[in-house]
């Protein structure tokens, strides 16, 4: 059995290296040629006009509002329709349960005054 050594940690100027990747002599990427640099590719990943809104879109704003309004009322429709459904199976399943319990008075009655 081997005796545990403790871990030694590198010094500071060793821990924070960059490696550059280079291919494997022969391999398709090594063989491709050049291509464009780290920092051209950079560039062109920081650019972001392409997804700027023009100012005269304005009735593209309106409709997509809209459609957030619409899809948040149909949200809550589900959701309030949802919170119903609940409360009627769980009233049903009472009254089901007080019934095979064999209770006589399990239906609530309204009367009304006249």
């Amino acid at each position: 059995m081997r005796p545990q050594r403790p871990i030694v940690s590198a010094p500071p100027e060793h821990e924070h290296r960059v490696l550059e990747f280079r291919p494997r002599p022969g391999s398709r990427l090594a063989q491709r040629g050049s291509h464009p640099s780290f920092v051209h590719r950079l560039e062109v990943a920081n650019d972001l006009s392409r997804y700027e809104l023009d100012h005269e879109d304005a009735n593209e704003y309106r409709q997509r509002m809209l459609a957030n309004v619409a899809a948040f009322a149909f949200t809550m429709a589900l959701l309030a329709i949802g919170i119903w459904l609940t409360v009627s199976i769980a009233h049903l399943r009472r009254t089901q349960d007080c019934v095979l319990m064999g209770r006589h008075d399990c239906v609530q009655i309204t009367v009304t005054h006249n």
